[in-house]
């Protein structure tokens, strides 16, 4: 997921193409978003943590910056360094509404990617409070719930993100999955044919082929619709 937060950085401040030599959040965001850009999120979420703490007259702006710092290391597989930035941007008021909603659920990402279930279940209810028109909130939050063993969650979650995009070939491979888990092969059929048609050279449609394989010989039913809630 492309951050949200450094991506509002960016759109107010384009990379350099040398960033100035100088000890302050400008110069350390200028420095995190050329990393980014080279594909080296360690390092941006370096810069990005330096940047945060050289701000000392913005609070709002800290968060942001810890935020970004957070989500670039969940970028480089790191997810412990993550959580400790993200909880620096959750603390106070600095994050707002949807800013906070997208924090909440990378911090969430960084919590099931440590194991911690309980911690990243309940930040995917916090963030749902403001993003909850966010396809992607409910795609993770499908995922987790079955990594929770809860067919019933995952399936509705899987049918909110597929109300927001319903010919996403990533989210319909995972309600392929989602249904997959719940037992209902005919439905799991249906919807990674969609993915792998949505998608025939990418990696959804890929994996979606892949899990078609994987079935049995198909019996002769009529593919499922979509949910629609």
């Amino acid at each position: 997921m492309i951050l949200a937060l450094a991506a509002a950085i960016a759109a107010a401040q384009a990379p350099a193409a040398t960033c100035p030599d100088l000890v302050t959040p400008q110069a350390f965001v200028c420095r995190a978003l050329q990393s980014s850009k080279a594909g080296d999120p360690e390092s941006a979420a370096s810069a990005f943590e330096q940047a945060a703490a050289a701000q000392t007259s913005d609070e709002a702006e800290k968060a942001r910056m810890w935020a970004a710092a957070g989500n670039m290391w969940i970028a480089a597989n790191q997810p412990g360094k993550a959580a400790i930035a993200l909880d620096k941007a959750l603390v106070g008021t600095g994050l707002q509404a949807e800013q906070r909603g997208e924090a909440l659920l990378d911090r969430a990402r960084a919590a099931e990617a440590q194991n911690d279930l309980k911690t990243a279940r309940s930040r995917v209810n916090e963030a749902a409070r403001t993003i909850f028109e966010d396809p992607f909130l409910w795609y993770f939050s499908a995922a987790l719930a079955i990594r929770e063993g809860d067919a019933m969650t995952a399936k509705t979650a899987i049918g909110k993100a597929l109300t927001l995009e319903p010919n996403n070939p990533t989210i319909l491979f995972e309600a392929g999955h989602v249904h997959h888990f719940a037992g209902d092969e005919a439905a799991a059929r249906s919807y990674w044919s969609r993915a792998a048609s949505a998608d025939p050279n990418g990696k959804a449609g890929q994996a979606a082929r892949e899990a078609l394989a994987m079935l049995s010989k198909p019996a002769n039913v009529q593919s499922e619709p979509a949910p629609t809630k």
